[in-house]
């Protein structure tokens, strides 16, 4: 009877490597936990080489960072999409002057004009003076004025909401409306200010150029009219009795 063939591991040149032959290093019971992004994690039980060390630390980066781009993006588009879908003004909700919401959709059925106010500007005595005579000539009879500070044109509106609100009302007896201080141009621009400029263009460009651009909005919430910073608020008055349906003159 021929002999039986060897087991065939036992034919070939090679041999498997024991457990033995790979060391397994136990990271003492007080290793550092490793941090990723905003998340704890435990101590890998096998330690990694430089090279790999260097690899995750830089994966590490960059998903913290698209992370963090992907938030701004989203803030970004959410208010955007929220500007471009709007119709009328009466669709937007800002914050007063004490941090509250408010729901322009309560001006429904008002004539307004909305300003970008400040100050310590030029142009601050003239329009805060004409704006109040404005707004105690049209109250009644369905006008009001929105104005938002912005700090955005030299600096000019530092101070906090409660110091521009005292500052207005005191030295201008500023009856009407004063919201929270926003942007009007750039990335973090208001999404108010993003409708208005997109519904009314200037001849230099949807951007606001300076303190006290004013928009004269309908009573259905269009932007119906766009003015310049220089453009006084009493040379406004045709233009706002004519939304209002009033014949009275100043």
């Amino acid at each position: 009877m021929p002999p039986r063939p060897a087991p065939l591991f036992s034919r070939l040149r090679f041999r498997l490597p024991t457990c033995a032959a790979v060391p397994i290093s136990t990271p003492p019971s007080s290793a550092a936990p490793l941090r990723y992004g905003r998340h704890t994690r435990l101590a890998s039980p096998f330690p990694l080489s430089t090279p790999c060390q260097r690899v995750l630390r830089a994966a590490t980066a960059v998903s913290s960072s698209l992370d963090l781009r992907s938030i701004a993006g989203g803030f970004a588009l959410f208010s955007m999409a929220a500007a471009s879908s709007a119709t009328s003004v009466h669709d937007f909700t800002v914050k007063d002057a004490s941090g509250k919401d408010v729901d322009l959709n309560t001006y429904k059925g008002k004539v307004l004009l909305i300003v970008n106010v400040a100050s310590q500007c030029g142009l601050t005595n003239s329009n805060y003076t004409e704006l109040s005579q404005l707004y105690e000539k049209y109250k009644d009879q369905g006008f009001g004025i929105l104005a938002f500070p912005c700090n955005q044109f030299g600096g000019q509106e530092p101070g906090t909401n409660e110091e521009i609100v005292q500052f207005a009302c005191t030295r201008f007896k500023a009856e009407y409306s004063i919201f929270d201080k926003v942007d009007v141009n750039g990335d973090n621009t208001a999404p108010i200010y993003k409708f208005l400029k997109s519904s009314k263009g200037s001849l230099f460009g949807e951007n606001i150029k300076w303190n006290f651009s004013k928009f004269l909005v309908d009573k259905e919430g269009h932007v119906v009219e766009r003015y310049a910073p220089t453009t006084s608020p009493l040379s406004i008055e045709k233009d706002i009795k004519k939304l209002l349906g009033s014949s009275s003159t100043l």
